[in-house]
């Protein structure tokens, strides 16, 4: 488990060429909107300022109205344009061996998991068919809340979980996971991704 900075990129997503015997199973990004919803609660903070607003509107307070609605504007663009910089910048890799996230709106930077070391798989459904994977790491590591965010699961701050955000088919992909962790450690049964309830999803059979 291992995070690197670079610049050039052989492969989409990846620092370098992969080694033999490795290969795609899955590459995707984060939806840029519902990034911005789910992740940033642009639609939470919309609603902040409507309220301020609709208070300023009945007190009569133009001036307050107006400044009002430039500041939710302003916060709420600069929201969105940084929801739009990290899914372009964003790449979530799964190989036959391990995750791979290419993050960073400034400067890119790779966050290596072998398979071996992901306890759990969380699959939190966004709707659409949207969702989040959170990752749960055996043991401890050396991750830090403010190294993986906005890549990590809110509020996990003692062990932080890295997360694959905004995914526009999130079930396929905690599906593919899911498989790609049986074939690389069979015995482990808790490798199956469950839902934010703790509810097994169904998605890898356990072995017998």
């Amino acid at each position: 488990m291992r995070i690197t900075e670079y610049e050039h990129e052989p492969i989409r997503g990846l620092p370098g060429n992969l080694p033999a015997g490795e290969q795609i199973l899955w590459q995707g990004a984060p939806d840029w909107r519902m990034f911005a919803r789910s992740a940033l609660f642009t639609r939470w903070i919309g609603l902040y300022f409507a309220v301020l607003a609709a208070a300023a509107l009945v007190s009569g307070s133009i001036g307050g109205l107006i400044g009002i609605v430039v500041s939710a504007g302003l916060a709420i663009g600069l929201l969105v344009l940084f929801a739009w910089g990290v899914a372009r910048t964003t790449v979530y890799t799964i190989t036959n061996r391990r995750i791979v996230l290419r993050v960073g709106v400034a400067l890119n930077k790779c966050i290596n998991l072998p398979l071996k070391v992901i306890a759990s798989a969380q699959l939190r459904d966004l709707g659409g068919g949207f969702g989040d994977i959170a990752l749960e790491i055996n043991g401890r590591h050396r991750l830090g809340y403010a190294m993986l965010w906005p890549h990590a699961r809110p509020l996990r701050l003692g062990k932080p979980q890295p997360m694959l955000r905004a995914l526009a088919n999130a079930p396929e992909a905690a599906r593919i996971l899911a498989q790609a962790c049986h074939q690389e450690a069979p015995n482990e049964a808790h490798l199956a991704p469950v839902s934010e309830d703790g509810q097994r999803a169904g998605l890898m059979e356990q072995p017998a």
